[in-house]
Order: C-alpha cells, then structure tokens, then sequence
C-alpha cells in the first residue's frame, strides 16, 4: 500500500511541474512572442515558395521581409515574374518594375557520338557521386554526367536526359536556378531568356586536348571573340564566354565557329 501511495505521489509531482512548466510557457510565448508584419505576411503569399535563392536571399521569407522594409527592388524573384512583381509592388504602393526572365541552359554538346567514356561507373548514380571518383566516368572532366542531379531538383519538371547530357525545356523551365546549384560540373547556368546564341562547351583545356576529349569542343582558336563588333564574346581559360549586356544577337560568333559549340537559339530569319 506504501509503494502505491508513494508512486501516486510521485506522479503527482511530475504533473504537478509540468503543469506549471506548461503555464509558464504559454505566459513566455506570449509576452515574448514576435508579431508578423502583415505587412511581410502578404508580400510573402504572392511569393512562389521555391526558396530557390534566385533573389540573392536565402528563401523568400528573407525576401519578402527585405521588401517590406523597403531594402531591395520587388522585381528579382525570377520564377515568379512580371506578375508577381506587379502585384507586389501594389501591396507595397510603388511602381512595378520589369523581372529579367531568364532561363536555364546546360553548356555541355557531349553526346554520346561526341565524346567517350574513360571508366565504367557503378557506384551511386548520381552526378555529385560520381564527380567524387577520379572526376566522373567521362574521357571529358568538365561536361554532363547525365545521372541528372538538376531534373531531380527541378520543381518544374523542366529538364531531362537524352543522348547522355542533360536538356532543359524552356517552354517548362521557371529559372529558379536549382539545377546550376545542384550540378558539380557546373554545366548548368541562367541566362537571359531572350538570348538568342549560348555556349555548347564547359572545357577549358587547351584546344587539341578537348577536341580529343569532345568533337563538339571549344578550341579556344578566338575567331568568335574577333567576329564580335559589340565586344560581346571572349576566350577565357580557353572557353569561349558570352557577356549577354553586350550581345546585340547579330549570330557572327556561331557562324564563325569550326565545332559548332556555339549554337544559335533562334533561326537566322528572327534575329534582330
């Protein structure tokens, strides 16, 4: 009878603390508690909720607290557009401004007919995995693996593998920027959405090393970078790089170039 009693005490004791810890909390929580700016809370719901950091913040509560508080422009969430702009900018009383819409694209031609394998790979298939032993399983360290990291993270279901590289549909793609951050060869990167010529290449070997790792390869040989009257493209590292705030869109690089590793995106009678 003893030990029934002292164990209906001893029970009663610890309800009894948590009862007056539970009391305590709830008095803490809401003398302490942080009231939501509704002001943050509205600009927050117009918001798409990828966290992609496309904005340059860590996710969109980040986002949508630096507008509130009148730190940055309303107009840098690329996902969400113009529309989502516009509405933002109404909640906050100030003029819409444009979002430069921009697309991802993967600067890799290494097909299966272009390039080799310089191992088999049968580990984790994935490209981070990969990457990890001896660079990847391919004669080319700096293209597509193909084991497609960037579809896996695409919320848009923009992006698939065919002929052993990555493609991105960007008539699907929202420009969030996920698949660049998720690939370890850094393939992937966001450009403008209206640009009309990119680079099909990431290698920057030398020419005669790449084009023998690559048939689709930059070879740095710069006749790119002198058919340019706008100063638009150069050879860095031996890569061919586009500066997309100076491409007029005139296609003299891609037709100048001997691989075909600068592709034009749009056909000869639409350009500018």
């Amino acid at each position: 009878m003893d030990n029934v009693f002292s164990i209906l005490i001893a029970l009663a004791v610890v309800g009894g603390v948590g009862l007056i810890a539970g009391i305590l909390l709830a008095i803490f929580s809401h003398c302490f508690k942080v009231e939501e700016d509704e002001k943050t809370k509205k600009i927050r719901e117009e918001l798409p909720g990828i966290n992609c950091g496309a904005c340059g913040f860590k996710g969109c509560d980040d986002y949508a607290a630096a507008m509130a508080s009148g730190k940055v422009r309303t107009n840098l969430c690329v996902p969400g557009g113009d529309g989502t702009a516009a509405r933002i900018a109404e909640i906050l009383g100030i003029e819409a401004e444009d979002t430069k819409e921009m697309i991802a694209f993967v600067h890799c031609n290494g097909t299966c007919d272009a390039t080799s394998k310089k191992a088999i790979y049968d580990g984790v298939k994935t490209c981070r995995a990969a990457s990890g032993v001896g660079g990847g399983p391919n004669s080319c360290l700096y293209g597509c693996m193909g084991f497609g990291d960037c579809a896996a993270v695409c919320p848009a279901n923009a992006i698939c593998m065919r002929d052993g590289i990555a493609h991105v549909d960007k008539t699907l793609c929202i420009g969030c920027g996920l698949c660049a951050k998720a690939c370890p060869k850094h393939v992937i990167s966001l450009i403008p959405l209206i640009s009309t010529t990119a680079i099909m290449c990431n290698s920057q070997e030398k020419g005669a090393e790449a084009r023998k790792k690559c048939a689709n390869a930059c070879i740095a040989c710069k006749k790119c970078e002198k058919s340019c009257p706008s100063g638009a493209i150069s050879v860095i590292d031996n890569l061919a790089r586009i500066d997309y705030d100076k491409c007029t869109s005139c296609g003299a690089c891609a037709e100048v170039c001997p691989t075909g590793c600068i592709k034009s995106l749009v056909n000869a009678s639409e350009r500018k």
